[in-house]
């Protein structure tokens, strides 16, 4: 098959594929770990989940794409280089274009304080390993009550 079949081929296909008007809009997440084979695995785990995902190294990158990007939840490791989960939702919770999003902290430290936890920048804690039906389970619950949008000074 040549290249100009290959192209009608593709417009053909195109033409025949459904309305996107009617197809629910999937939920997207943007997922920040530093961890390559963790972030591999939870981004395959949200995708046959039915999300869109967003992939990020470190913090950074995802302020980066928060920004830029139609973002509905942000899923990120606590510990990573360049600017840690922490640090990431306190800038989310900063920036009114994003700070209604829903922010779930993964974390390996088990044995943490209950007091030690952060304030409210956090919506949800999850440990590491990750249970997938409980990512899902989360990200539902959150998507469902989304904050408020932060008022505008």
């Amino acid at each position: 098959m040549n290249q100009e079949q290959q192209s009608s081929l593709a417009v053909a296909s195109q033409n025949d594929a459904p309305d996107m008007g009617t197809l629910p809009i999937k939920p997207c997440v943007l997922l920040v770990e530093d961890d390559r084979s963790v972030r591999r695995y939870l981004e395959v785990t949200l995708q046959r989940s039915g999300y869109r995902v967003l992939t990020a190294a470190d913090g950074l990158e995802a302020m980066k794409l928060a920004l830029s990007s139609t973002v509905d939840v942000v899923v990120t490791d606590a510990i990573m280089p360049n600017l840690s989960g922490h640090q990431l939702a306190r800038f989310l919770r900063s920036n009114a274009k994003v700070s209604s999003l829903p922010i779930v902290l993964l974390t390996g430290q088990e044995n943490r304080e209950p007091n030690a936890l952060p304030d409210a920048q956090i919506d949800a804690f999850l440990y590491k390993p990750v249970n997938a039906q409980e990512l899902t389970n989360c990200l539902s619950v959150l998507l469902t009550k989304r904050r408020p949008p932060k008022p505008k000074p």
